[in-house]
């Protein structure tokens, strides 16, 4: 345990606290087992660290591991929590959970046998989080964590603590909110920054390698997260590719199959898990009408990226204009709210909202007789009326 509160206290000293997400004070840290899971490179691990140095000194009482440590391929996570207890611990961070077999197990067992000693755990995928559900029901609080918002990556750019918005009072105000906002900075001259590079953190490190590190992120997740979850062969991991590559070129793509099928040489069944495991692993998002559901991959009526970063990281380049506002606005909006198809527009959201998503020019035709319905236009500082500029409902978190 000694050579791992050596690499903790060496990880608590290089860790810098002026910059922190928002993220940080959504997660109520005085429950005793606490799960934060996420994409890969949303910050997970940092803002654990920040966490830790902010609350607590490198003493004792904290402790901070890595299951992905060769420590752990002979030694039990169980083990060490039983003597860091010993020791007069109480807050034990756990990364990288994914990588430890029986995980969820053993931490079963250390929320039973150590009542005082608080846990937090993070994951990369999500997939191997969804299968341990059963052991930790009741026990563990789960948390999802997002990627930065456009509002984030602007207080980071800037330097500024501009507020976020409910989408109430965005859908209400948005001409106050948005004179407001312009009045502090330039939202549209760092919009295309953000769709390249700005919903990973890892950003900050270096702009000019940000996409060599994404698409080796998203390599992992294919070769490895999918592959170790959901028994795919490693012959079958060029399919998973074809399918990616398929779907980051499409404008926006709206699945056919059997289509899909023929031309990736995937057969259809397997085709529907391979959508699926994409998903479940935040690659992917699904959209549906408000009347179907995401177990029927068949019903799904258009699939996009997670988000634009990874579009520019797949297909090279900007990807179709219109690809691009609707992965952003899915990203954005769908965090905390319910995202639908609409028969009438682009989007339904809460089964409330109708959203028609366009360019600057972008007319009415299509909501002119529906309620609730909003246009949302790319290219423009501040709307009017019923017309809200794209950028703003990066300003939901």
């Amino acid at each position: 345990m000694e050579f791992l509160k050596q690499r903790f206290f060496e990880k608590y000293v290089f860790t810098k606290t002026k910059t922190t997400r928002d993220y940080i004070n959504s997660i109520d840290w005085d429950n005793r087992l606490i799960g934060i899971k996420g994409s890969r490179g949303v910050g997970k691990t940092t803002l654990l660290l920040q966490y830790i140095k902010k609350q607590f000194k490198p003493d004792n009482k904290v402790l901070y591991v890595s299951l992905d440590n060769f420590y752990f391929a002979e030694s039990k996570l169980y083990h060490l929590a039983n003597d860091f207890h010993k020791k007069g611990g109480r807050f034990l961070a756990i990364d990288e959970v994914h990588r430890y077999p029986d995980w969820s197990i053993e931490l079963k067992n250390i929320y039973d046998d150590f009542p005082d000693l608080k846990v937090v755990f993070t994951g990369s995928s999500l997939l191997h989080l969804q299968k341990a559900k059963a052991d930790l029901s009741r026990r563990a609080v789960m948390y999802k964590m997002p990627g930065l918002s456009f509002r984030e990556f602007i207080n980071f750019e800037t330097g500024k603590q501009i507020p976020f918005y409910t989408l109430k009072e965005i859908l209400k105000y948005h001409i106050e909110i948005a004179v407001d906002i312009t009045g502090e900075i330039k939202p549209l001259e760092h919009f295309d920054n953000y769709l390249n590079y700005g919903y990973y953190p890892f950003y900050l490190e270096n702009k000019k390698t940000f996409h060599q590190k994404l698409n080796e992120a998203i390599q992992t997740v294919i070769e490895i997260d999918i592959p170790q979850f959901e028994s795919v062969q490693t012959s079958n991991i060029i399919y998973l590719k074809k399918l990616l590559n398929i779907i980051s070129h499409s404008v926006p793509f709206k699945p056919n199959l059997n289509s899909i099928s023929q031309r990736t040489g995937i057969a259809l069944n397997t085709l529907k898990k391979y959508i699926k495991y994409l998903n479940d692993a935040q690659m992917l998002s699904l959209l549906y009408f408000p009347d179907k559901g995401i177990n029927s991959i068949n019903k799904s009526e258009k699939i996009y990226l997670d988000n634009s970063n990874l579009i520019y990281s797949l297909s090279g380049d900007a990807g179709n204009t219109g690809n691009l506002r609707e992965t952003f606005f899915i990203n954005q909006a769908g965090y905390q709210n319910k995202l639908n198809a609409s028969k009438q527009a682009d989007f339904l959201i809460n089964d409330k909202y109708t959203i028609e998503i366009g360019g600057k020019n972008k007319q009415q035709s299509q909501i002119k007789d529906t309620d609730n319905a909003f246009i949302v236009k790319d290219n423009i500082l501040i709307g009017n009326d019923n017309i809200i500029p794209l950028w703003l409902f990066g300003f939901l978190y």
